[in-house]
């Protein structure tokens, strides 16, 4: 049946429904597909139990496999499961019905989390919205519901009551059947199958039953091995299984029981629980009025909550109206005196002008041939011919045009109207802290209550922040302290958290948003090697091993005589005890700020034997590379990929190498020290990057040479430590807490 035949066959039973012509019971939630919300046409069930129509799952896989094909489209998006797709060709149902090694052969770009091969499908199910493995055999080692899919027969056959199953073997016109024989999948009237199905012969053995469309087989076979027939159950995996799945299968390890038996017991278990739900109709009686109530009330409550609101919100404009009419007013005020003096110096400026005002006024007395009479009038006027040179030589405005004193600073308003939020009843707003708040290998949130006796517990939010800013849903994580340990976050992603605070049932609003991005790369764990190269003169690890410091002590002040020689004291090498051989790994260290010279990076195998393998007490810094003293080793144009790259820390600055090769040459090549410093080394790509961790940054980054095993590499010289970023854990809250 086409999908518009389905619509209307659905919205059919639902008309038949509500004039009460249907007689079986109200189960359409149960009937319904959660894919595409009709009615189930063959549904199949998934590994988690939940069943959904066999075109669906066709539909939904052709999706993904089209997002694969097609990254950088539109197309891509994870769109929600529940979304009708168009009607998939031939040609695409065929490949998704191949088996998973048929696919792979011819293609197919599956993936599986955590998994760079070829995989078994995976499917998100619309029903419970989690990821389901589909195994090699996709959808063929499905199996189909056909205790659902009669229940839906009966369902629809309810509703066509009134609309006749006619014969299929009789002669136009054909007569209303009385019976569907499951065998030859047809039915008939009483007259036909008295004709095909006479006494005596094997056809009167067949099984018949009232009249239906639905045909399915009598027997169910087994999906992996399809000529046998279904007659176990495996207890493990709450599935049935043939004797081949049990002799040398999936499922030979595995407890198993007999169909009769597993049959019997989980038909118990089905009507017992039936039975306890029907003994407690009253009860759900009771709490269906008490919702009904709950219902009522919360409209009536929501309806006066927006009459508050459009109250509150109706006097906020009230206000905004009257300082927009004062402010306008003062704006015209203005604006008019301004005009007036401007007017007045023209009208004054115009009087210079021949013939016109002063000048004319000035004409008319030279004209004055009485000298007492000329006098007494020219004395005036030439001070007043004076003053008129005067503004000439200096013309000044007699006002300003700028509005600039009459600009509206809204900016604190409009900070509050963005938080304005519903009265909390009470309980305060958390606010996140973001100096305690950190990511590292986990994400560790630190929030302080102002009233802290008052909250009973709280809502931790968190969720992904896509770069072409999709709006994913939040997780929520209920928490009884303040503050909590979110782990299995994504590498290199923001990700933005939020609390919000519960006293009984009255919540607070949200707090302020905070983001982290998370390191490049899965955190790499290592402490410092005691054994290799360590030297114990100048160095000293604590018992933890995730510490180190130098002390500048006497074997310092003796190699200081050689200064006068134009020797330096050299570089103390520690290392990390764990080396890197492949993939993505990211670390974080913290100096400290009275250090005077350290370095820190990561080095080869056999660049740590030329290093370690013999120790100097001496040594000129021109002649030793990347040694971090501005001597013309690190300007000199050496090969972009060394077996070693390191950084030069002290004295609460970076020093970033210079590198000719470099295309994102820094300008500033001096930078504040952060807090603490994160390294990041793609093994595979041969490349290594530094991190500001404070910012999640990157400051510098190169290629190097991988074609040994690497290992975190750190130097120091003069005083100085270097503190590893420890793990963040539950335990590692635990102890901050104590703290």
């Amino acid at each position: 049946m086409s999908e518009s035949g389905e619509v209307s066959e659905f919205g059919y039973i639902m008309e038949l429904l509500a004039r009460g012509k249907v007689t079986i019971k109200n189960i359409e939630r149960e009937l319904i597909c959660p894919a595409c919300k009709e009615l189930f046409t063959h549904p199949l069930i998934l590994p988690c139990q939940h069943s959904i129509c066999h075109k669906c799952v066709k539909e939904l896989l052709l999706m993904l496999d089209d997002s694969f094909n097609d990254v950088g489209s539109d197309n891509s998006n994870q769109s929600s499961p529940r979304l009708r797709l168009p009607s998939p060709s031939v040609d695409k149902i065929d490949r998704i019905s191949r088996p998973a090694s048929q696919r792979r052969s011819l293609g197919w770009r599956g993936w599986k989390r955590n998994s760079l091969t070829p995989r078994t499908t995976t499917f998100p199910c619309p029903g419970c919205e989690h990821d389901v493995d589909l195994g090699e055999r996709g959808i063929n080692g499905l199996f189909r519901n056909f205790t659902l899919e009669t229940i839906v027969e009966r369902y629809r056959q309810a509703a066509r009551a009134a609309t006749a199953i006619m014969c299929d073997l009789c002669k136009p016109p054909p007569q209303e059947s009385t019976k569907s024989c499951m065998d030859c999948s047809a039915s008939y009237c009483n007259e036909c199958f008295k004709i095909y199905h006479p006494w005596g012969t094997v056809k009167a053995q067949h099984e018949y039953v009232g009249p239906t469309t639905n045909f399915r087989p009598k027997i169910l076979m087994c999906p992996e091995h399809e000529t046998e027939r279904i007659n176990m159950y495996c207890e493990l995996c709450r599935r049935p299984v043939c004797h081949l799945c049990k002799l040398g299968g999936n499922h030979s390890n595995h407890r198993v029981t007999t169909m009769s038996s597993a049959y019997k017991t989980l038909k118990e278990k089905l009507s017992k629980d039936i039975d306890y739900l029907i003994g407690k109709e009253s009860q759900v009686k009771s709490q269906i009025s008490e919702l009904n109530l709950l219902m009522k009330e919360t409209e009536c409550n929501g309806e006066r909550a927006k009459e508050d609101a459009i109250i509150h919100f109706e006097k906020l404009f009230e206000i905004l109206e009257d300082r927009k009419s004062s402010v306008l007013k003062a704006i015209d005020a203005s604006k008019k005196l301004r005009l007036d003096k401007f007017q007045t110096q023209m009208e004054e400026y115009q009087g210079l002008l021949e013939n016109n005002g002063l000048v004319g006024y000035a004409q008319e007395v030279l004209k004055e041939t009485d000298q007492s009479c000329f006098v007494q009038t020219a004395k005036q006027l030439h001070v007043r011919i004076q003053k008129a040179t005067e503004s000439l030589k200096s013309f000044r405005p007699a006002a300003q045009t700028s509005f600039e004193d009459y600009v509206v600073n809204t900016s604190k308003q409009t900070e509050l109207l963005g938080e304005l939020s519903f009265f909390s009843s009470g309980v305060d707003v958390p606010e996140i802290n973001e100096e305690q708040s950190k990511v590292y290998n986990n994400a560790l949130i630190n929030w302080h209550h102002p009233e802290k006796d008052k909250a009973d517990s709280y809502v931790l939010e968190y969720r992904k922040i896509n770069r072409d800013e999709e709006m994913l849903s939040w997780n929520e994580i209920e928490v009884s302290g303040t503050s909590k340990v979110i782990s299995d976050l994504e590498s290199n992603c923001n990700y933005a958290f939020r609390v919000r605070a519960y006293k009984g049932s009255i919540c607070s609003p949200c707090s302020r948003e905070l983001i982290l991005h998370t390191p490049p790369a899965p955190v790499f764990s290592f402490l410092f090697d005691e054994k290799c190269g360590y030297n114990n003169e100048h160095l000293l690890l604590n018992l933890k091993r995730d510490r180190v410091e130098s002390r500048a002590g006497f074997n310092l002040l003796l190699a200081a005589e050689r200064i006068q020689v134009g020797y330096y004291t050299s570089l103390d090498y520690i290392i990390g005890d764990v080396g890197i051989t492949k993939g993505k790994h990211f670390w974080a260290f913290r100096v400290e700020p009275y250090s005077y010279l350290v370095k820190a990076g990561v080095a080869s195998s056999d660049k740590l034997q030329e290093w370690l393998r013999s120790p100097r007490d001496a040594v000129s810094p021109r002649y030793e590379q990347d040694s971090g003293h501005d001597s013309g080793s690190e300007d000199a144009c050496v090969d972009s990929s060394q077996p070693f790259t390191l950084v030069t820390i002290g004295m609460k600055k970076v020093f970033i190498p210079k590198s000719p090769t470099s295309s994102n040459e820094p300008e500033n090549r001096v930078l504040p020290m952060p807090t603490s410093i994160g390294v990041f080394l793609d093994y595979d790509k041969g490349k290594v990057a530094f991190y500001d961790m404070d910012h999640m940054k990157c400051l510098y980054e190169r290629q190097v040479d991988c074609s040994h095993t690497m290992y975190p590499a750190f130097a120091l010289m003069g005083s100085g430590g270097i503190q590893l970023e420890e793990s963040i854990t539950v335990k590692y809250l635990e102890y901050q807490e104590n703290m």
